[in-house]
C-alpha cells in the first residue's frame, strides 16, 4: 500500500506538463495559473482537514513555497527552450541525484546493505533512461546553445525542487500542516518573480488561460500531499524517486500527444529510456 500512495505523485505530475502544453500562455499565466490552482485546493483542504500550526511551520512552508515557484519557474522556461520531451527527463536525473544524495548522507536513509545496493542499481538505471529519453541526433550546432541555456535552467530548477523536498522533511512538517502557508508562499513568489514585464512576460496576467492554468495547480496539490506523505512511508529517497516516474507519461505524451519531433533512432532511445526508468521504479520499492 504504500508503494502505491508513492506511485500517486507520478500520475499526478506526469500530466502537469501535457496540460501546461495544451493550454499554452506566457510563463506569467502559467506559473500564476498553476499556484493559484495550487491554493484554491490548498483552501478547500483546509476545511476539511485538521492542521496542527506553529510559528516554525507556517514560516517554513511558506519558504518552501519559494522553493518551488523558483523549481517550476525555470522549469516552465526550459520547457519552451527545448521541450517536454527532452526537459523533463533531464529535470527528472538532477532531481533524483540531488535527493537521493540528501536522503542517504543527511538522512540516514538506505541504512544496510541490501537497501543501499538496491537503491544504488534502482537510481544508476532510472538515470540511465532518463538520459536515453534526451538523446538527440541534431548537429551540435543547431542544439548546443538552445541546450546550453536549458540546461542552466534545468539546474536553478532541480535546485528549488530539491531543497523544497528536503527542507518539509528536514523539519518532519506534514503535508496537512504545510499545504496552506506553502501554497500561499508560491502564490506571493509567483507574483514576486514575474512582476517586471519581460519578453516572457508581455500578455496580461488573468484571463481565460490563466484559469485553465489552475487545473495542473490542483494536479501538482494532489500530488504533493501524496508525496509527502509517501515520503513519511518510505522515506526521502524512495519516495521521491518513485514520485519521478512520472517522466514516463510526460515524456511519451509529449512525443505521441503533441508530435514533438524525434527520428526513428530518437524514438527508440526514449523507448528504451522508459523501459529503464520503469525497472528502476520497480527496484527502487524494493529498498522500503
Amino acid at each position: 500500500m504504500a508503494i502505491m500512495i508513492a506511485l500517486l505523485p507520478a500520475l499526478l505530475w506526469g500530466i502537469i506538463p501535457l496540460l501546461i502544453t495544451k493550454i499554452g500562455g506566457s510563463i506569467r499565466q502559467q506559473i500564476i495559473g498553476i499556484t493559484s490552482g495550487a491554493l484554491i485546493f490548498a483552501g478547500i483542504t483546509f476545511f476539511f482537514t485538521s492542521p496542527v500550526y506553529t510559528l516554525q511551520i507556517i514560516l517554513i512552508s511558506f519558504l518552501t513555497g519559494f522553493m518551488w515557484t523558483v523549481g517550476q519557474i525555470y522549469q516552465l522556461k526550459a520547457f519552451k527552450l527545448i521541450g517536454v520531451s527532452r526537459a523533463m527527463p533531464l529535470s527528472t536525473g538532477m532531481q533524483l541525484i540531488g535527493t537521493a544524495l540528501v536522503g542517504v548522507v543527511a538522512f540516514g536513509e538506505w541504512n544496510t546493505p541490501f537497501r543501499l545496493i538496491t537503491g544504488a542499481i534502482a537510481i544508476l538505471l532510472i538515470i540511465g533512461g532518463v538520459f536515453l529519453t534526451a538523446f538527440t541526433e541534431a548537429s551540435q550546432s543547431e542544439t548546443s546553445g538552445l541546450m546550453r541555456r536549458g540546461l542552466m535552467m534545468l539546474a536553478l530548477s532541480s535546485l528549488g525542487y530539491i531543497l523544497y523536498v528536503v527542507t518539509l522533511q528536514a523539519f518532519a512538517i506534514d503535508g496537512i500542516s504545510a499545504i496552506l502557508p506553502q501554497a500561499i508562499g508560491m502564490v506571493v513568489s509567483a507574483f514576486l518573480m514575474t512582476m517586471r514585464n519581460t519578453e516572457e512576460n508581455t500578455e496580461a496576467i488573468f484571463t481565460k488561460r490563466t484559469l485553465l492554468l489552475t487545473l495542473p495547480g490542483i494536479s501538482w496539490a494532489s500530488g504533493n500531499i501524496a508525496m509527502i506523505y509517501a515520503n513519511s512511508l518510505v522515506g526521502v529517497a524512495t519516495g521521491f524517486s518513485l514520485s519521478q516516474l512520472g517522466v514516463i507519461i510526460s515524456t511519451l505524451g509529449a512525443v505521441f500527444l503533441f508530435k514533438e519531433e524525434k527520428t526513428k533512432k530518437e524514438l527508440l532511445f526514449v523507448i528504451a529510456g522508459v523501459l529503464l526508468v520503469a525497472i528502476g521504479g520497480v527496484v527502487i520499492g524494493l529498498t522500503k
